[in-house]
């Protein structure tokens, strides 16, 4: 019920914001499609986050995961439902030329000796054109959902089959995408989001989005997990189980700190004005806002998770993860607001009716995806290992 809830709630802020910013003229339309694209990459981002962390389960041959695979795979199984609308907006922004979220895609840059014209987009046209992002989007969305496809299928035929030939394929297969995603992540930050401001370019954002993307899953895992355990589902997860998630969420945390103050302070540190750009937009007019979402993200896992008692309470889990998962959104919401809006942006009633409705969609999406296999994969070679974890 919690999730049509969401999902109706959110309708009504939508439309609420829809008739709020109706006189904005062209920012209407900037704001609704950035709102849209923030969200979507955030919630896809979720899901490519458990795919890459099974994948690294397998390829690392963990065991003591085995006994909560299900739930990873639950979730990542909404990637097809995020790739599906991440590419739908993708191409509603390109028919718009960009509708000023891609300032690259307005087709005025490009005409020497017009009003618009634009050096640097002219400069970067080679790899900033609408056929070539076109090709990449559909390289990075089509390898995700085939390997998707392939560990799913797999998974339930582990159960049918049993034996380590199928434990083996997965290894192989998780040590293959690895190397996929370790490119793919990257680049499609970069096409994605990093194009939002064409002019500036930073060579840790990939591993920025990556970070965020990575304890973003961990925090909606470990509170499905939790959900699970307290509706008398999974009676074998214990408090190993949950204090090994929560080590995820503590550290991810630190990683995704780390490489945001290293991108900060190094572009800083140099000064270079086509690399300070992305700061002083953010500063000068989003001040408040932009350092809120660093504090939040680093602060509040690092002085509440700090102990191995903390890694181990649901409650004190669940309120942390709510934070982390607000403060990662802001995160993506910034990233695109505020470089495709400027001064005018900050998140509204459009911003966060989408998000709430997107929230209330993955819940029942991946609340589904557990009804279609056991919750229990019967013949995997580490179950017993998994159930008997003890740290």
């Amino acid at each position: 019920m919690i999730s049509y809830g969401l999902i109706i709630a959110g309708v009504l802020s939508l439309i609420i914001g829809l008739i709020v910013h109706s006189g904005d003229g062209d920012l209407y339309v900037t704001r609704i499609m950035g709102g849209l694209l923030s969200n979507s990459y955030f919630y896809f981002c979720i899901a490519l986050g458990a795919l890459f962390f099974l994948a690294l389960n397998y390829a690392t041959e963990a065991g003591w995961y085995a006994y909560i695979k299900r739930p990873i795979e639950a979730i990542a199984l909404a990637l097809p439902y995020g790739a599906g609308l991440l590419a739908i907006v993708l191409l509603v922004i390109t028919v718009l030329d960009g509708a000023h979220v891609y300032g690259w895609m307005d087709p005025e840059l490009y005409k020497e000796g017009g009003h618009h014209y634009d050096p640097i987009a002219v400069g970067k046209q080679f790899y900033l054109n609408k056929t070539f992002f076109w090709i990449r989007t559909a390289a990075y969305l089509a390898t995700y959902l085939i390997f998707l496809r392939g560990f799913r299928k797999r998974s339930l035929e582990e159960d049918r089959v049993g034996g380590t030939e199928i434990h083996f394929r997965n290894y192989r297969k998780g040590a293959l995408f690895l190397v996929f995603f370790a490119v793919f992540s990257s680049t499609s930050a970069w096409d994605w989001v990093m194009s939002v401001d064409y002019h500036w370019f930073s060579t840790l954002f990939g591993w920025y989005n990556f970070a965020g993307m990575w304890v973003s899953t961990m925090v909606v895992l470990v509170m499905l997990v939790l959900y699970l355990k307290n509706q008398g589902y999974l009676p074998k997860v214990n408090d190993s189980h949950i204090h090994d998630i929560g080590k995820w969420m503590f550290a991810i945390s630190f990683l995704w700190s780390y490489l945001w103050f290293s991108q900060f302070m190094l572009i800083w540190y140099a000064n270079i004005p086509e690399e300070v750009t992305y700061y002083v937009a953010r500063i000068q007019d989003h001040k408040f806002l932009y350092f809120f979402m660093f504090i939040i993200n680093m602060v509040f896992p690092m002085l509440i998770l700090m102990s191995r008692d903390a890694k181990r309470h649901a409650g004190i889990l669940t309120f942390v993860g709510i934070i982390i998962l607000l403060g990662h959104w802001l995160d993506a919401y910034q990233m695109i607001a505020f470089g495709s809006q400027g001064p005018t942006a900050y998140p509204g009633f459009i911003e966060f009716g989408i998000g709430i409705i997107l929230a209330g969609v993955l819940i029942k999406v991946v609340l589904t995806n557990l009804t279609k296999a056991p919750l229990t994969p019967v013949n995997h070679p580490f179950l017993d290992e998994s159930i008997h974890h003890d740290i």
